[in-house]
C-alpha cells in the first residue's frame, strides 16, 4: 500500500470514527433529568455475576442485600432480576462484548449489581472484544464512576469522580493499525460529556460538606483534550465559590497521594477516564486493596455498581473461588442503596463492613482455605448488623 493510500483509508476510518462522537454530543444535549427512584412503583435491580469469582461475590452481595430489603421485596417495591450471559465464553460465542439479549435484560432493570468480566488482552486464547464495562457504560450512558476511599486513622477521605465515557477507554477498540510500522489509538474530549461530570462531583461535594475539589489531567502535555477538561472543569467550579478548587498533573497526583502531609488535603477528585482508572487503584490500596473496593457508574436513566477489581480466573481455575472475599461488591452495594434513596441501609452495611473489615477482625477472606469462605463472611456481616 503508497503512502497515499495509507493516509486515506486513515482519513475514511477517522471519519467514521469523528461521526459516531458527533451523534453521541446530539444525544447529551437531548437528555433529561436523572430518574427519581422514589416515585417507582417498583425498583428493579439486576444482578449480573460476570465471569470468574464475580457470579460468587456477586451473589453473596445479592444475598446481603436482599435480607436487607426482604420487607420492601415482600411489599413489592424492590424486585431482583437475575441476568446470566457476561462470562466471556457467551460473549465470545456472539463476538460481542455485550450480546443483545443480555444488554435488552439489562435495559430492563433500573440499576444494576455486576461483578467483574474478563476482558481479552493480546496473546490470550480469547478473540479480541470490547470490554463488557466500557461497551456496558456507552451503551446505558454511565458518564460518571464514582470511588470513595476511606481511612480515618490516615486522615483520609476521597471521593474520585472519574469520567467514564470519554477519554482513551471511550474508543479504545477503535484505533488504527496504520500500516506495519505505525498504530494510532484516539481519546475525546466533549464539552457536555466534562460539564456533567465536572457538575456531579461539585454538587457531591457541596452536599457533603466537602471543601476543595481537585482536577487532574496532564494539560501541560496533551493540550487540546485535557487541556479542555481542565478549563471546562475551572468553569464549573466557579458557580461553587464556597469550594476551593485545584489542580494538578496526574503523575504529581500519584506521588502526592503517598505524602502523608499533603493527601490529607485532597477530598473530592474529578479526571478522565484513563487517569481514574489507574490513580483509583493505587488508591484502594490504601484502604486494603482492590479487593476491599466498589463503584459506582452513574447516568441519568440507569446505574450499575461493580468491584474495581478482576475476575481472577486463576482462582476458579484453582477451586479457590468459595473463598473469594466480597468485600469489594459489599461496598459496591453500600453504593447503590444510598444511590436508590435506602440511606438507612446503606449505613448499616457500610458501618458493618468497617467493623468486620478494620475493627473486629473475626474473620478475613484471604483468598485460600487459610480464610473463611465468601459465604462466612456475609453471614458474618450480616450478624453484625443485627447487633447495631
Amino acid at each position: 500500500m503508497t503512502r497515499e493510500e495509507t493516509i486515506k483509508r486513515a482519513c475514511e476510518h477517522f471519519a467514521k470514527v469523528l461521526e459516531g462522537q458527533l451523534d453521541r454530543v446530539e444525544m447529551m444535549k437531548a437528555q433529561g433529568d436523572f430518574v427519581d427512584y422514589q416515585n417507582l412503583d417498583k425498583l428493579i435491580i439486576g444482578v449480573c455475576g460476570g465471569d470468574g469469582i464475580g457470579p460468587r461475590i456477586t451473589h453473596e452481595a445479592e444475598r446481603v442485600v436482599s435480607w436487607l430489603l426482604a420487607d420492601k421485596v415482600r411489599a413489592g417495591k424492590v424486585e431482583f432480576r437475575e441476568i446470566d450471559g457476561l462470562t466471556i465464553e457467551n460473549r465470545v460465542a456472539h463476538k460481542k462484548a455485550i450480546p443483545d439479549d443480555v444488554l435488552a435484560e439489562l435495559k430492563a432493570c433500573h440499576v444494576i449489581l455486576k461483578g467483574p468480566t474478563t476482558t481479552p488482552r493480546k496473546g490470550d486464547k480469547w478473540p479480541n472484544i470490547e470490554s463488557a464495562n466500557v461497551a456496558m457504560r456507552k451503551e446505558l450512558d454511565l458518564f460518571a464512576n464514582v470511588r470513595p476511599v476511606k481511612v480515618p486513622e490516615q486522615g483520609i477521605d476521597w471521593t474520585f469522580f472519574r469520567e467514564n465515557t470519554e477519554g482513551a477507554y471511550t474508543l479504545g477498540s477503535s484505533g488504527l493499525a496504520a500500516d506495519d510500522d505505525l498504530s494510532v489509538d484516539f481519546t475525546v474530549t466533549t464539552t457536555q460529556g466534562t460539564e456533567r461530570i465536572a457538575r456531579l462531583a461539585y454538587d457531591f461535594a457541596r452536599k457533603n460538606g466537602k471543601e476543595r475539589v481537585s482536577i487532574i489531567t496532564k494539560a501541560n502535555v496533551v493540550k487540546a483534550t485535557d487541556g479542555k477538561f481542565l478549563e471546562l472543569c475551572q468553569n464549573i467550579g466557579k458557580e461553587y465559590p464556597e469550594i476551593i478548587t485545584d489542580d494538578w498533573y496526574i503523575d504529581i497526583t500519584t506521588a502526592k497521594l503517598i505524602d502523608e502531609k499533603r493527601r490529607r488535603d485532597f477530598k473530592v477528585f474529578v479526571l478522565p477516564n484513563l487517569y481514574g482508572d489507574i490513580i483509583t487503584d493505587e488508591a484502594a490500596e490504601f484502604q486494603g486493596g482492590v479487593g476491599t473496593a466498589g463503584s459506582a457508574n452513574l447516568g441519568k436513566r440507569y446505574a450499575m455498581f461493580e468491584a474495581i477489581h478482576g475476575s481472577a480466573p486463576r482462582m476458579v481455575d484453582e477451586g479457590r473461588d468459595i473463598y473469594a472475599d466480597p468485600c469489594s461488591m459489599l461496598r459496591a452495594a453500600v453504593l447503590m442503596l444510598s444511590h436508590v434513596g435506602y440511606q438507612q441501609e446503606a449505613d448499616k452495611l457500610e458501618r458493618a463492613l468497617d467493623i468486620c473489615m478494620y475493627e473486629e477482625h473475626k474473620m478475613q477472606c484471604t483468598g485460600r482455605d487459610t480464610g473463611c469462605t465468601c459465604q462466612q463472611f456475609g453471614d458474618y456481616v450480616m450478624e453484625t448488623i443485627q447487633k447495631l
